[in-house]
């Protein structure tokens, strides 16, 4: 573990600890998704580091328990997989705190959904062993994060992704939504936030300013395999063009993401889609 030493936050006098050194110097902070749409990913494969964000309300109008699942032949052909959760505290129940109503159910909904989607691509077989830990994980714990965060562990796994995962859990930031943000972002010594279209819509710069924090928006392409990003888990993805294409495409958008430049596609999936498997 990275050695810690206490620092107090800038105009806080609550005692923070923070890293001697950085955990890297790019930083995504998103809730852990059931297999995540491929946004998402995209994002936390551009960040050094990803900090789930464990510790906030559970939303089920939100991609914490589900996902939806769209057909290999039609990306508008689409269908929802979640798994039943229930909520100790009722509404005010965090993420952390939710729990998986009928485990067994679940395992099987899961398995059986992606199966009945994605068991004709040719990328399904290797796909389907590294799904069996996870489907696995849901005889030892009832814990919906869990799930969620091994799910989003398998396809960054799938593409290759160096980072390393921390929680905002084991974490102490101050409250307000910005703020508690550049807090975390700054506990871990980053220098660059890459922040979601939809979190630029609340986002005050402010608050990471006060930590010479860059925040950097992070778009995704519309053509291609992304044309569906913001709406479909990118399991879709992965079955249709393979790991090889999606992570060249991954790789393509973060260095633009990162210099600043426009969302831009490399083009490698839809070239695997016209011409053949990429592997």
């Amino acid at each position: 573990m990275t050695p810690t030493r206490l620092f107090s936050t800038p105009d806080s006098t609550a005692g923070s600890f923070r890293p001697e050194l950085p955990y890297g110097e790019v930083c995504a902070i998103h809730q852990p998704n059931l297999f995540p749409r491929l946004s998402t990913l995209a994002k936390l494969y551009a960040a050094d580091y990803w900090i789930v964000l464990d510790d906030v309300q559970f939303a089920r109008r939100d991609y914490q328990h589900r996902t939806r699942l769209a057909s290999l032949d039609d990306s508008r052909q689409t269908q929802w997989l979640s798994v039943a959760t229930h909520l100790p505290h009722g509404r005010s129940t965090s993420i952390r705190g939710a729990r998986l109503a009928e485990p067994c159910r679940c395992r099987r909904r899961v398995g059986q959904l992606l199966a009945d989607h994605y068991r004709r691509s040719v990328y399904w077989p290797p796909f389907k062993r590294r799904l069996e830990p996870l489907l696995a994980r849901f005889q030892s714990t009832d814990r919906l994060a869990d799930i969620t965060e091994l799910s989003t562990h398998l396809l960054l796994e799938e593409v290759g992704w160096p980072g390393r995962v921390l929680h905002s859990s084991d974490l102490f930031a101050r409250g307000g939504r910005s703020q508690r943000l550049a807090d975390l972002a700054w506990l871990t010594g980053a220098t660059t936030y890459l922040c979601g279209t939809g979190g630029m819509r609340y986002l005050e710069p402010a608050a990471f300013q006060a930590h010479s924090i860059k925040v950097l928006p992070f778009r995704t392409p519309a053509s291609g395999i992304w044309g569906s990003a913001r709406e479909v888990s990118a399991v879709r993805a992965l079955m249709l063009a393979g790991p090889t294409a999606v992570r060249l495409e991954l790789e393509t958008l973060k260095a633009h993401v990162l210099a600043g430049d426009p969302a831009r596609s490399s083009g490698a999936a839809r070239s695997c889609l016209e011409f053949g498997s990429c592997g």
